[in-house]
């Protein structure tokens, strides 16, 4: 199903307003960055700007992910097809999450980035990261299971989590499907709805450039470009490595399933912009749904892989989680042997599940780990709370491309995917007109 705003359009008109768009969201963040470096307490005050953009799009995160995944569920022919797609998409999830926290460890292991700081612990002020580890401990306490299930079946409307919000749209798509033919008047409203849904999301993204101003004015303005270089090794290296990471190995899994990383970043430009402007790649999810169906990967795969990889497949969190830890470790003379960095390893895998959906989940996730290993201080984070927002960015992104990819990746394993259309989307050109109807109208 495409969106209402969008499903007639003609292809180079959609190409001329996404590149619109795109320039104007480019424009957007150079200005803000100006405004923050030139004007900081202009760039300060501007914060609401960014604020309101990223509670607009959150205010229709809920819906859309709750009626494409239903749709999709209802809409399938057989549960077990539901049943495959997860297992095949948690498979890639855990795999390539695990694979990330590996290329962290290992990155800071050779680099070494907090290697001679030789920072006394005891001086770390402890109360800039309390709110944080207070969030993580609550998070690991509360228990993962009973957060994702919400008090009400609305509340999971309501309550801003991604997993519950998903949890509850997978039942009401799987009873459906069992009720049969008698829920087919309430698909049809359900399908009719997403067409109003995604006209409202074409709408608010006219507001993007003004988002994307507000909250690149903010985050210069506040922490200032200067702030940088102090932790400029441990920035760049976390830059590098992710940047590896997506043109290496998620590059290697685009090439084996049929398509160029490159030309998949060029596509998906304008929404990679909008997630470095308001660094939150949940400001873009609305779009990374629409494209992936306009890219020929059938909606019902989609409406599952996606919103479960915004929980469950976070490349960029991953890395940063494990290089981090290291930076701090090193910044405050700590050796971790082989043992305790096995153990990071492990905890670092539950717990970058166990706080998905949560605010700052990079920042939150990461005092989650460091407070189950003990030998690295978690008042240590103080030392990267001031560059965290620019890495936030960066996690954002990495998080965001390897969802685009895991999508691609999963629908062609299920056979769900129009590779003629993917082709034909990535290098810009018309559509094929005799595309399978099972992924136009699925």
């Amino acid at each position: 199903m495409q969106p209402a705003d969008l499903e007639a359009e003609p292809v180079h008109r959609r190409g001329g307003s996404a590149g619109q768009l795109y320039v104007q969201v480019l424009v957007a963040i150079v200005l803000g960055i100006l405004v923050g470096h030139f004007w900081p307490d202009t760039g300060v005050a501007l914060k609401p700007l960014g604020d309101g953009f990223i509670k607009l799009v959150k205010m229709v995160i809920a819906p859309v992910i709750f009626l494409t995944v239903v749709t999709g569920i209802a809409g399938m022919n057989e549960l077990r097809t539901v049943g495959r797609v997860a297992t095949k998409a948690f498979a890639y999830f855990l795999f390539f999450s695990t694979l990330a926290l590996f290329v962290g460890l290992a990155v800071g292991n050779l680099t070494q980035p907090g290697a001679g700081l030789n920072i006394d612990p005891a001086t770390l002020d402890a109360g800039k990261v309390a709110d944080y580890a207070t969030k993580a401990h609550e998070q690991t306490i509360t228990g993962f299971l009973l957060n994702v299930i919400p008090e009400t079946m609305p509340a999971a409307l309501t309550g801003g989590d991604i997993l519950q919000v998903l949890f509850v749209a997978i039942l009401t798509g799987i009873a459906m499907a069992l009720v049969g033919e008698r829920a087919k008047p309430l698909l049809n409203i359900l399908e009719s709805a997403t067409h109003v849904v995604f006209r409202l999301v074409a709408i608010l993204m006219r507001a993007a450039p003004l988002g994307a101003f507000g909250a690149m004015a903010f985050t210069v303005g506040r922490y200032s470009i200067d702030a940088l270089a102090n932790l400029a090794e441990l920035v760049a290296t976390f830059y590098l490595t992710s940047a590896l990471f997506v043109l290496v190995v998620l590059g290697l899994v685009g090439r084996f399933a049929g398509f160029s990383i490159l030309k998949l970043i060029r596509y998906l430009k304008t929404e990679l912009l909008l997630v470095l402007g308001a660094s939150s790649s949940e400001a873009a999810l609305p779009s990374l749904i629409d494209k992936m169906e306009k890219a020929g990967c059938r909606k019902s795969v989609v409406g599952l892989v996606v919103p479960t990889g915004y929980s469950f497949n976070l490349d960029g969190t991953n890395i940063y989680m494990t290089l981090a830890t290291l930076f701090i470790a090193q910044a405050t003379g700590i050796h971790l042997s082989f043992g305790q960095q096995a153990l990071l390893l492990g905890v670092a895998m539950l717990s970058s599940k166990g706080a998905a959906g949560v605010t700052g989940a990079g920042f939150i996730t990461l005092a989650a780990t460091l407070s189950v290993v003990p030998a690295v201080p978690v008042a240590g984070m103080a030392l990267i709370l001031g560059v965290d927002r620019f890495m936030s960015e960066c996690r954002s992104l990495t998080n965001f491309i390897g969802n685009a990819v895991a999508t691609i990746v999963v629908s062609r394993w299920e056979g769900a995917l129009d590779l003629d259309r993917l082709h034909a989307t990535l290098d810009g050109k018309a559509l094929p007109s005799e595309a399978d109807p099972d992924f136009k109208a699925a």
